[in-house]
């Protein structure tokens, strides 16, 4: 009945058509981009426009202690954004204003639900650049990749989100707002309450505004393909690029299974008889690109490596759409595909490949694994059938032992795709029940009620 009165509230304040209450508009929200996860749906979707707004609805959420989900494009692969206990979806497509670029001071300042991409064309005429280049680029919008932290195929040389919010406009559980950080380069005033909540995934604010790093576009780029007949070949490239003082831009693996899958669905003229290609592309200055080129090369083919480098800006495309069209592909070969989020220090990436490998066998699964090779963040990807309850048991089984192996070898939970619901129950492992029992505080200090999307991250207290 509350809820219902929440609702009635909402809709008085900005009018029903910004508040979605149809089956068929709730169908819509039910779940995220999360496979094997479980969906429900809200009990109304709101539109807002303005931070002042986002104020009233979280007024109206805690007078009422309604949960609230914010949500921006979905595409989170945690669970992150499902509205599990029911309640208030707030998604931010209205929002979607770029308020200023600021080539001066190279910051640019967003509404939440800019898409990323978006920014990127606005402040391509200044011959700047956001970073920041998750998969979902296209759809994924600033403020949800910044709940999230995300990552991305430039982590290694750029870095992730984190590296790039610079201020943040945020609304708490009981409506009041605040800002934090801004466009100095520097600023250490108190605790940096910017990073507490960028990758806080919605549990502990609602992002209203960004203020972002910006910075000067590459001159030049050029793109290889490393091919390898040995796993453990590509594996020691990785390294050795590094140890050569070269840090690419991009540098991306993709084992066997990934290799036939992307090439039958893309048409990418990638090898099907290679055991593990890399993606390789280094950025800079004309001259310095050439050098660390060439660099590359003489690494790859000293661990026995066929390098193939772009010619042109159509071969470069091909490329990156090839390791683009990973996930998608995949995801063609069997209903339901969970793609998981390993990460280890990159010398034990290929120790992680054989312990992924071995994992298939054990428990008699299809793993394609793609990912972030420079940054040891790896995507191993089980292509299976949700419908089938004992190969469903044996993909769960698969992926608790993939994240144990992780952490064991010094790696981490995530290196990208957050916790959400679906690696909760993971983080002691990483953590420690001293470390959750802080996350926990934090949530309870300015969430006491767990109006902000409860059940992700940490669960209350039981």
């Amino acid at each position: 009945m509350s809820v219902q009165q929440a609702i009635r509230e909402v809709e008085a304040l900005l009018g029903k058509e910004r508040v979605l209450t149809t089956v068929e508009d709730l169908a819509c929200y039910s779940f995220d981009g999360t496979a094997d996860a479980p969906s429900k749906r809200p009990d109304a979707v709101i539109m807002p426009k303005t931070t002042e707004e986002v104020q009233a609805i979280m007024r109206i959420a805690s007078k009422y202690k309604t949960p609230v989900y914010p949500r921006g494009a979905g595409t989170n692969l945690s669970g992150g954004t499902i509205p599990i206990k029911g309640g208030l979806v707030v998604t931010f497509q209205m929002m979607n204003k770029i308020l200023e670029v600021d080539a001066e001071n190279l910051t640019a300042t967003v509404q939440p639900g800019v898409i990323i991409a978006s920014l990127n064309t606005a402040v391509a005429p200044y011959g700047l650049i956001y970073p920041p280049d998750p998969g979902t680029v296209s759809t994924a919008t600033m403020a949800g990749s910044t709940a999230e932290c995300s990552g991305g195929l430039r982590g290694l040389k750029y870095g992730v989100t984190k590296h790039y919010i610079m201020g943040l406009e945020v609304v708490l559980a009981n409506g009041e707002k605040f800002r934090a950080g801004g466009k100095t380069v520097k600023n250490v005033t108190a605790y940096d309450l910017v990073k507490l909540f960028t990758g806080s995934e919605g549990t502990l604010g609602i992002i209203t505004e960004l203020i972002v790093k910006l910075i000067p576009a590459p001159e030049a780029k050029k793109s290889m393909l490393a091919i390898f007949s040995d796993l453990d070949d590509a594996g020691k490239t990785i390294a050795g690029i590094i140890a050569a003082k070269v840090i690419p831009a991009t540098l991306e693996i993709m084992d066997k299974t990934t290799i036939e899958t992307v090439e039958a669905f893309a048409k990418a003229g990638l090898p099907t008889d290679a055991e593990a290609v890399l993606l390789i592309e280094v950025d800079g200055i004309p001259e310095v690109v050439e050098k660390e080129a060439q660099a590359v090369v003489e690494v790859c083919k000293r661990f026995n490596g066929k390098v193939q480098v772009a010619r042109d800006d159509a071969e470069r495309e091909k490329l990156w759409a090839a390791r683009r069209a990973a996930l998608p592909a995949l995801a063609r070969k069997s209903p339901t595909t969970v793609l998981e989020d390993a990460t280890v220090p990159r010398s034990r990436i290929p120790e992680m490949l054989r312990a992924i490998r071995a994992i298939a066998k054990k428990y008699d699964l299809l793993i394609g694994t793609f990912g972030h090779a420079g940054d040891g963040n790896l995507h191993p990807t089980i292509l299976c059938d949700e419908r089938n309850a004992e190969q469903m048991k044996r993909v769960h089984k698969a992926v608790d032992e993939i994240f144990r192996v992780a952490v064991d070898m010094g790696g981490t939970l995530s290196g990208e795709h957050g916790i959400g619901m679906a690696k909760m129950k993971y983080l002691e492992w990483e953590l420690g029940a001293t470390g959750v029992d802080v996350l926990r505080r934090i949530k309870e200090a300015l969430d006491p009620d767990y109006l902000l999307n409860p059940g992700k991250m940490v669960a209350g207290r039981s």
